[in-house]
C-alpha cells in the first residue's frame, strides 16, 4: 500500500511528517501542494505551544515492501 507523506516545518524550524494512507496514487504536484498550503493556513495543529505544520516542506509517495522469511504460526 502507497502511502502519502507530507513533511512540514514547524514554528522552531524541526520537520514533522503527516503520514496519510489510503490516498490517490495519481496526484500530482500542484494538488498536493494546494492542500499542503491549506493545511498551513488552517493553523489547527498545535503541541505544548509549538504550531506543527507552518511552512511546506516536501511530499512523497512511500510504499513499503514486506519479504516474509518465516513465521511459528504459518501452518505448512
Amino acid at each position: 500500500m502507497k502511502k502519502l507523506q507530507l513533511t512540514f516545518k514547524t514554528s522552531k524550524g524541526q520537520k514533522r511528517n503527516l503520514v496519510l494512507n489510503y490516498v490517490r496514487d495519481d496526484l500530482d504536484t500542484p494538488t498536493v501542494r494546494k492542500a499542503m498550503d491549506k493545511i498551513v493556513a488552517s493553523q489547527l495543529f498545535e503541541k505544548d505551544g509549538i504550531k506543527l505544520y507552518m511552512q511546506v516542506s516536501a511530499a512523497k509517495y512511500v510504499e513499503r515492501t514486506e519479504t516474509h522469511l518465516f513465521s511459528e504460526d504459518m501452518v505448512v
